[in-house]
C-alpha cells in the first residue's frame, strides 16, 4: 500500500483528454503549425511523458511556452493495494479532491482494466457497492484516460507496445453509469483508441450499462466496442429490485435494443452479465427463462458470484447451485462461464468499488460552514441534487 500523495495543483491546463481537434487548436493559439499535432500525441500516448522537457522533437521554444501554460499530469494516487492474485487497485484523487478507483486484472499473457466513469454512481443496484455512494459527479475525458496512464506508469508498459501487452483490454465496469457520461466516455475511447498513441483495438473495449436503452444504439454506431448488459434478473418485478433503471427501461425494451445493437453476431457476441444471489435469482427456473429470454441474441453469458462488502444484503449461491444453472444455459447452447473473483481481498473485485469522496466533501463543507464560509466556490450544499435527502 502507497502512502497519500496529494493531487497536483496549479492553474496551468492539463493536455491529457484533448482530442486531436483540441490539440491543434493549442497549437495554433502559440503560433505552431498542424503537423505538431502528431509529434505532441506521439510523446503523450505513445512514449508516455510526462514533462514536455523530454519531448526532443519539439522545439526548445515550443517546449517552454508548453510548461508555462500546461501539463500532461495525470491524477495523483491516494492509495496503491495489490491482491494475492496479482491485482492492483488504485484510489486516484482528482484535482479538485474527489477520488474513484481503477483496477488492473493481470492474466499470464494479457491483463483488463477495470475503469471508471463516475464518482459515485447515479444508479442504486442492490447488489453493487458502488450503488451505495451516490453519484458526486462525472468524470471527464482527461481523467477516464488518466486511469489508464496511470495503469502503463505503474507497469513500465511506454513505450506502447504493438505486441504482448500487459493492457490489452478495458473495461468500462469500473464505478459509475458509462452511458450517463457518454461524451466524456466516448471522447476517451477515441483517444484510447487511436492506432498512433494508446492503440487499444475498439474489439478489446468493452462498455458495461445497466440498460440506458436510447443510448445502446449510439454505442454500436459511433464507437464499435463491445456491449456488456448487467442483467441479473429474468423479470421486471425482481428486476426493479436488483436493478431500479429497469424500472425506466423494462427488460423487453432493453433485450430489443440488443437485438438490433450494431455489429452484434456469433463472433461478436454481446455480454449479459449476472451476478448470482442465493435464493434471489439462481433458481433452475431462473436459469431456463433466461434461456429463454436471450434466444436470438448473439449471447454471451457472464455468471458472477456475488462479491460481498460490509452491510450487503445478500449471499452468494452455493457453488453446486452456481454449476447447475450454468450448466442449464450450457445445454441451451449459451457459454456461460462462472466468472473466478479477482481481487477479493481489497475490495475490487467486480461491485465492490467505492470512494469516500461524498462524504470527504460533506466533511470539508461542514467545517466551512462551522467557520462561516459559504462562497460562490463552496455552495450550500455540495451535493448534487437527486443525493441531498441522504442522511449523513
Amino acid at each position: 500500500m502507497t502512502a497519500m500523495i496529494p493531487a497536483p495543483h496549479h492553474s496551468r491546463t492539463s493536455l491529457i483528454g484533448l482530442s486531436r481537434t483540441d490539440l491543434a487548436e493549442v497549437l495554433a493559439e502559440l503560433g505552431e503549425k498542424p503537423f505538431r499535432v502528431r509529434q505532441l500525441w506521439h510523446w503523450i500516448y505513445c512514449r508516455g511523458a510526462r514533462d514536455f522537457g523530454v519531448m526532443t522533437s519539439l522545439g526548445r521554444t515550443l517546449r517552454g511556452a508548453l510548461s508555462e501554460r500546461f501539463s500532461v499530469d495525470r491524477p495523483a494516487v491516494a492509495r496503491e493495494q495489490n491482491s494475492r492474485d496479482g491485482s492492483r487497485k488504485w484510489l486516484l484523487r482528482f484535482a479538485d479532491g474527489n477520488q474513484a478507483e481503477t483496477v488492473l486484472i493481470p492474466e499470464e499473457d494479457r491483463g483488463a482494466l477495470c475503469v471508471s466513469s463516475q464518482v459515485g454512481c447515479t444508479l442504486t443496484c442492490k447488489f453493487c457497492h458502488t450503488g451505495t455512494q451516490r453519484l458526486v459527479r462525472n468524470l471527464t475525458a482527461a481523467e477516464i484516460v488518466g486511469q489508464m496512464l496511470i495503469a502503463k506508469d505503474a507497469v513500465g508498459e511506454w513505450p506502447t507496445p504493438k505486441e504482448d501487452r500487459l493492457l490489452s483490454n478495458i473495461v468500462l465496469m469500473g464505478m459509475g453509469e458509462p452511458l450517463f457520461n457518454y461524451d466524456a466516455v466516448a471522447k476517451a475511447l477515441w483517444i484510447i483508441m487511436d492506432r498512433e498513441g494508446l492503440a487499444v483495438s475498439r474489439r478489446r473495449i468493452t462498455l458495461s450499462t445497466a440498460g440506458v436503452v436510447p443510448m445502446i444504439p449510439r454505442v454500436g454506431e459511433e464507437l464499435g466496442v463491445n456491449l456488456a448488459v448487467s442483467l441479473h434478473a429474468v423479470t421486471d418485478d425482481l428486476r426493479d429490485v436488483l436493478v431500479p433503471l429497469n424500472r425506466k427501461y423494462p427488460i423487453a425494451e432493453l433485450l430489443d435494443a440488443c437485438r438490433s445493437y450494431p455489429g452484434a453476431s456469433n463472433a461478436r457476441r454481446i455480454t449479459f452479465e449476472y451476478v448470482l444471489l442465493k435464493g434471489v435469482n439462481d433458481s433452475l427456473a431462473d436459469a431456463r427463462a433466461l434461456a429463454r429470454l436471450l434466444h436470438g441474441i448473439p449471447a454471451k453469458i457472464n455468471l458472477i458470484p456475488f462479491n460481498a462488502w460490509p452491510g450487503a444484503p445478500f449471499e452468494n449461491s452455493p457453488p453446486a447451485t452456481a454449476a447447475r444453472f450454468a450448466t442449464i444455459l450450457n445445454d441451451a447452447g449459451y457459454s456461460a462461464p462462472i466468472r473466478v473473483p479477482r481481487g477479493r481481498d481489497i475490495m475490487a473485485a467486480c461491485g465492490q468499488l467505492r470512494s469516500a469522496s461524498e462524504r470527504e466533501r460533506l466533511s470539508r463543507f461542514r467545517a466551512r460552514q462551522a467557520a462561516g464560509i459559504v462562497d460562490d466556490d463552496h455552495p450550500a450544499d455540495p451535493r448534487p441534487a437527486d443525493s441531498r435527502t441522504l442522511s449523513a
